[in-house]
This record gives structure tokens, C-alpha cells and sequence, in this order.
């Protein structure tokens, strides 16, 4: 039992980690075929600032909700956000298999609408974990594919600040987990840190000091630094070295795992974590590296 407590996060969260930029490389060319673009001007360093925006004021109505007792109305828009993004990944998996046709739209509807329904009507940890790398490499390419290196990396960086003042300083988005948790709704990923361990009976108490019965990680930790993944696979000139992947896109994928490995290290204390900071800026490092090394820079203004 110990063994399992020590070694099976420091595992299964790498792995879906890896799997997420694997899946988002893979649905990059059907999302950009069926046109699932979030920003009509990838290279707008404006977008990163409407991210922020949206993201803020979706915070503010969850704590808002969550304050007044409201935790069935965010059930419900989660549920429905949930709905809408698995529609459009087997919207654009269905593209890349059958193609475009009414039959393929019906699919797509009805298999985004059981899953949905699987999250809520059975939501074990491993049917979140799935569902949950299936949703954030969703996410991470459509925001992938909208948002060029420059904007992304500002967005990054704006993200891993927002995301230590919100734990450290603030405490809001610790607030907000816990809320959401309450609900059971399905936007985190789960490694449990026993065999006998059930998210449907026992949930996540992720107080501080707090024993838990698993780990857990925000599907915002899984999708962030993804999107710098996919966004390289889509914007950076450079010939691919692994796979498709490029170097660039490689040093992006091992820098923020080597991020994760850093956060991990801090989540084995017990406390809660701003994972943004380690896997953003080790997504940034790793991707700076080895576009240097590379010599792609032609997404870069001050490069010339």
C-alpha cells in the first residue's frame, strides 16, 4: 500500500500529461479542418488578454455561485461546457474518419452526450481521468491552433502568475476547487493513492493538513502547457525529428514534464499547489531551448 502511495502519482500524472499533447498534436489537423478556431488572428497578442478576461470572469461567477449555495447551477454549466467541447472533438474525430456528413454530425452528437452523461452518472476516477485527457487535449489544441508562439507565451506566463497569487496570496482558487469538488463535477484529474480508493464515495478533501485519498491535478494543469505543445506543432518551421514532432515541439513536451517532476515534489508535502509556474515555465524553457538549438525563430520579433 505504501508503494502504490509513493510511486502510482508520480506515474499516472505524467502519463496524462503526455497522453494529452500526444491526443491534442493528433486532432490539430481535423479541428483545423472543421475551422474549431477560437481567434480569427492567431497572431494578435491581444487574445492572450481576452483569455484572461473570459477566464476571470467565469472565476467570479463560480465563487459567486458557490458563495450563495448555487452549486447545482454550476453542476449544470459545467456539465454543459463539458458537453459542448466533447461535441467538438468527436465532431473533428469524425471528420478524420468518415468525413464530413449528417450521419457523422449524429455520431458525434450522441457520443458527446454519453459521455457527458458517463461523467455524471458514474463518475469513478478513472472514468474522469479518460474522459478528462480526452476533454483538456480537446481544449489544448483547438486553443492550439487560435493562438500563435508569441501570444501563447504571453498567455503562459500571464497564467502562471495568476495562478500563484490565486493559491498562495488570494486563496481563491483553492476556494473554487473545493466548491466544485462538493459538486463532483468532472474537472480534474484523479491518481489514487490506494487500490480500494472511490471518488464516487469518498470525493477529495483538499484542505490543508488534510489526509486524501488521492491526488489531484486541475485539467487547467494538463491543458496550459499543452497548448504551447500544439501551437508549436502548428506555427514553428522546423523539420520534424521525432514522429511529427519537431524539436521545438519535443523541448515543450519534456520541459513541462520536467515542470510536473518539480511540482510533484511539492505536492508530495501534502499542501495545495499553483501547478502553473513549474509547468508553464518548464513548457517555456524547454521550448526556448530547443528553438534556439534548432535556430526556428522566425516566430520571434526580436530574433531578427
Amino acid at each position: 500500500m505504501t508503494q502504490i502511495r509513493d510511486w502510482l502519482p508520480f506515474l499516472g500524472m505524467p502519463l496524462m500529461l503526455l497522453s494529452v499533447q500526444i491526443i491534442a498534436i493528433i486532432l490539430v489537423m481535423p479541428m483545423q479542418a472543421a475551422g474549431f478556431m477560437a481567434f480569427e488572428n492567431p497572431e494578435s497578442v491581444a487574445n492572450p488578454l481576452i483569455f484572461i478576461g473570459i477566464l476571470l470572469i467565469f472565476t467570479l461567477v463560480l465563487l459567486i455561485l458557490i458563495r450563495l449555495g448555487g452549486r447545482r447551477f454550476i453542476a449544470v454549466f459545467i456539465g454543459f461546457a463539458i458537453f459542448m467541447t466533447l461535441l467538438y472533438i468527436f465532431g473533428a474525430l469524425s471528420l478524420l474518419t468518415i468525413g464530413a456528413s449528417d450521419a457523422a454530425a449524429v455520431g458525434a452528437i450522441i457520443a458527446a452526450g454519453a459521455a457527458t452523461a458517463l461523467l455524471y452518472i458514474y463518475p469513478e476516477w478513472y472514468v474522469i481521468d479518460i474522459l478528462g485527457v480526452l476533454i483538456s487535449a480537446g481544449i489544448a489544441s483547438i486553443f492550439g491552433i487560435s493562438l500563435a508562439i508569441l501570444p501563447v507565451l504571453v498567455l503562459l506566463v500571464l497564467l502562471a502568475i495568476y495562478d500563484a497569487v490565486s493559491v498562495y496570496r488570494t486563496k481563491h482558487m483553492i476556494t473554487l476547487a473545493e466548491g466544485v469538488l462538493e459538486t463532483k463535477a468532472p474537472i480534474m484529474v484523479v491518481v489514487p493513492k490506494r487500490m480500494d480508493y472511490s471518488f464516487r464515495r469518498e470525493g477529495l478533501d483538499i484542505g490543508e493538513g488534510e489526509e486524501r485519498g488521492a491526488f489531484v491535478m486541475g485539467m487547467g494543469d494538463l491543458i496550459m502547457p499543452s497548448i504551447l505543445v500544439a501551437s508549436s506543432h502548428v506555427f514553428v518551421d522546423a523539420p520534424a525529428v521525432l514522429w511529427v514532432l519537431s524539436a521545438p515541439t519535443l523541448g515543450a513536451m519534456v520541459g513541462s514534464l520536467a515542470g510536473l517532476g518539480v511540482l510533484l515534489h511539492f505536492v508530495n508535502t501534502g499542501r495545495p499547489q499553483a501547478g502553473l509556474p513549474s509547468l508553464n515555465g518548464g513548457a517555456i524553457a524547454g521550448f526556448l531551448i530547443a528553438a534556439v538549438l534548432a535556430g526556428a525563430l522566425a516566430w520571434c520579433p526580436f530574433c531578427t
